[in-house]
């Protein structure tokens, strides 16, 4: 395994990364009227995850660190929404759907598994 150094070293910001990258291009094709309401937020929802986990990996406390992981699973958790309502409307197909959703998964685990290595050395 190779040595973590810098946040993009991380799994769960690096599939996080895939994650935003999917996102903003199934975005580019919904509706003009939506640009200001669910492409904005879906957008944001998911750069929020990234950002999150970045500023998470450099804070210097454990407890801080696990703060920044679970607002990253709170903004994948609004990304997921945001994506089901997406599809209901569709504004994406099922097969695209199925590859987000499933893409969010991985994240989730991921960030799950920085919470419980920080929460491991705090105790």
């Amino acid at each position: 395994m190779d040595k973590v150094i810098v946040f993009t070293d991380l799994n769960a910001w690096k599939e996080g990364h895939r994650l935003v990258l999917m996102i903003y291009e199934v975005t580019r094709n919904f509706p003009e009227k939506e640009r200001f309401c669910l492409t904005i937020q879906l957008n944001r929802s998911v750069v929020s995850v990234t950002s999150n986990i970045a500023e998470g990996f450099t804070r210097q406390s454990k407890k801080e660190k696990i703060n920044f992981y679970y607002i990253a699973i709170s903004s994948l958790t609004e990304m997921q929404n945001q994506i089901i309502i997406a599809k209901d409307l569709n504004y994406i197909n099922e097969d695209k759907f199925s590859k987000i959703w499933n893409q969010t998964i991985v994240v989730q685990k991921l960030i799950f598994g920085l919470i419980r290595g920080a929460t491991s050395r705090i105790l």
